[in-house]
């Protein structure tokens, strides 16, 4: 379905669990897919994510919700390294 949406060169992608139930190296090949569009075409790409590690590892902005609302924002960087995120959503420390 991705590669009919990128016939009509769209300027905005929303992609809901473009992962959910994918093997490992799928999953991977999708995140690599999804980058080759950003880049090639300049898309904007949102993304509504499970594996919010390779979510983050890939985004410009992230939105961190909980129960629909919005937990924590900013840059996808600070929110991956973020100490609190880290501890409820990533299972680090």
């Amino acid at each position: 379905s991705m590669a009919m949406a990128l016939l009509l060169k769209p300027k905005l992608m929303l992609l809901d669990e473009p992962t959910l139930g994918l093997a490992p190296k799928i999953m991977t090949i999708v995140f690599d897919k999804i980058m080759e569009i950003h880049e090639k075409f300049g898309a904007t790409i949102v993304i509504v994510e499970q594996n919010a590690k390779k979510a983050l590892s890939i985004s410009d902005y992230a939105y961190v919700l909980e129960l629909g609302r919005k937990r924590f924002e900013g840059p996808a960087k600070e929110i991956l390294n973020n100490r609190e995120v880290k501890m409820l959503y990533l299972g680090g420390k």
